[in-house]
This record gives structure tokens, sequence and C-alpha cells, in this order.
């Protein structure tokens, strides 16, 4: 069986959970990805948005099944928290410390800038690898009519 789908609110006054930023969810199993869903755009605070976004990691990443509840001891939780996308050249990409938005021809993808580090890629590897997550050829980010953005996040794990 999958896991819940209507998410229960987070009851906790911790001041970070007032601010409205984009926050991704990455759930990883055996060391795995197991699913990564986010928002780039805070649409209410965070105490709102995170369990609505973890419930749809866990039940709505298209590369996976739904998680089921045998699943659920065996989970990693990390939620990323990201500051304001800026626009930014390939040049101003630093490997490690940003992620990155290409947008293009209506297609857009991101990466968290833990990805890059994870697979040991430098940044016209990272560029290319975002290109290809957006459904673009991989030197998009080299065309005139690409938008690249770059961002930081700060993660909280278990």
């Amino acid at each position: 069986a999958a896991v819940r789908r209507t998410p229960r609110p987070v009851h906790d006054d911790a001041p970070v959970l007032a601010q409205h930023r984009g926050l991704f969810v990455t759930l990883m199993l055996a060391g795995r990805l197991r699913g990564c869903m986010g928002r780039i755009e805070p649409d209410g605070p965070l105490a709102e948005m995170l369990p609505e976004v973890a419930v749809l990691s866990a039940t709505g990443d298209p590369r996976f099944p739904p998680v089921s509840a045998a699943e659920l001891d065996g989970l990693e939780i990390e939620i990323s928290l990201l500051t304001v996308p800026e626009v930014t050249q390939a040049g101003d990409i630093e490997v490690g410390r940003h992620g990155l938005i290409v947008a293009a021809r209506g297609h857009r993808g991101l990466l968290l800038p833990q990805v890059a580090t994870e697979y040991g890629w430098d940044a016209e590897e990272f560029l290319a690898q975002t290109c290809y997550k957006a459904g673009l050829p991989p030197d998009a980010w080299r065309h005139r009519d690409t938008r690249l953005q770059r961002f930081e996040t700060e993660i909280f794990g278990e």
C-alpha cells in the first residue's frame, strides 16, 4: 500500500517555517534516490508547503512508483530550502555552491547544488545535465534564448 496522500500539518513554531521560500524534498532508500519533488516559487509559508511537497515526493515523482508503507522506516529525508533564483551567466556557476535552473522554448529543468557534487561534474557538465533534465539538447545553455538562473540551498536532513 502506498503512503498516505493527505499531508499532516506541521505544528512547530520554528521561525524558519514562517518563511516563504522554494523547497525540495529528496527521499533516499538504501542510498538510492527514491523521490525528489519541489517548488521553486513559494505559494505559502514553509509550514504549509513542506508537508505537501513531502507527500508529493513520496507519491508524485513520475520516475518512481509511490512509496509503500513498508519502505517508510528505511527512508532518509533531505529538505533543501532555496534562495531566490537569480539570472546568471554560465561562467558564474560555482559547482557545489549553486543550484541551476535552465529554461528555453517552454522547457525548464532544475538541479540542486548537491547533485553536481555527488556525480563529480564540472560546471559544463552540470549545465549540460540541467539542460537534459529540461528536455533540451545538452548544449542549449550556450544559446542566446536560454535563461540561466542560479540559487543556493540550506539543507536539512535526518
